[in-house]
C-alpha cells in the first residue's frame, strides 16, 4: 500500500509585523523537524509537495535534505487566506478561527470562506495524487487547510473538532490507492513504525 501523509508545519516565529505568510519556524518548530528528519519512519517516502509558504517549506526543506529528495512547490496549497485581518492577537484569533470552520459558506471577518479553501486544497492535492505513485508521498502544509483535506477524505462536515491539536507537527495518513483516512491527527513524534 503507498502512503500518502500530510504533515503540517510546527511552531512558528510570530512577529505582528511581517505577513503570516513569511513567518518561518521557531527554534523549537525547527528542533521537531530536525528529529522528525532522523526519526526513520518517513524512509519509503519518494516524492515532498509543500506550499510555498515560508513555515512549510522550511519543514519540507529539512526533511528533503535528510531523504536526499528534492520539494516540488505548489503556491495553491497555502493556508487559508487571511489577509483581510493580518495578524491577531490569539484570543481574536481563535475566535475567527472557530468562526471559520462554524460557518464555513460565510467569509468571516473578509477570510476566504471554508468551502472555498477545501475545494482549492483538494484540487491540489488530487492534481499530485493523479500522478504514478512509486513510494510513499509527503504534503507538507498547514493545519487550518489540512483539517479541511482530513475533512473531505474521512467524509465528515467541515468542523473544528477535526483540526490538529495545538503547537502544529501533526499528520495523518490516506491510502493513495483508495484515498482512504489509515488514522487521524498524530503528533510527528508519536509515529510508530510503518505509520
Amino acid at each position: 500500500m503507498t502512503r500518502v501523509r500530510y504533515l503540517t508545519h510546527p511552531q512558528v516565529q510570530v512577529d505582528p509585523l511581517v505577513p503570516v505568510p513569511r513567518w518561518g519556524l521557531s527554534a523549537e518548530g525547527r528542533a521537531r523537524v530536525e528529529a522528525l528528519a532522523t526519526a526513520g519512519w518517513l524512509a519509503g517516502t519518494t516524492r515532498i509537495v509543500s506550499s510555498g509558504e515560508r513555515k512549510a517549506l522550511e519543514t519540507a526543506t529539512i526533511l528533503a535534505a535528510a531523504l536526499n529528495l528534492d520539494v516540488e512547490i505548489r503556491e495553491a496549497m497555502h493556508e487559508n487566506d487571511r489577509a483581510a485581518t493580518g495578524f491577531l492577537p490569539p484570543p481574536a484569533f481563535e475566535a475567527v478561527a472557530d468562526a471559520f470552520f462554524a460557518q464555513p459558506t460565510v467569509s468571516v471577518s473578509g477570510w476566504e470562506r471554508a468551502v472555498d479553501a477545501q475545494a482549492r486544497i483538494v484540487r491540489e492535492a488530487e492534481a499530485v495524487l493523479a500522478r504514478e505513485m512509486a513510494g510513499d508521498l509527503l504534503f507538507v502544509g498547514h493545519g487550518a487547510v489540512g483539517t479541511l483535506l482530513y475533512c473531505h477524505y474521512a467524509g465528515l462536515a467541515i468542523a473544528r473538532v477535526h483540526d490538529q491539536p495545538a503547537g502544529g507537527g501533526h499528520y495523518f495518513v490516506l491510502a493513495w490507492e483508495d484515498r482512504r483516512v489509515l488514522h487521524p491527527w498524530r503528533r510527528m513524534e508519536d509515529a510508530p513504525p510503518g505509520a
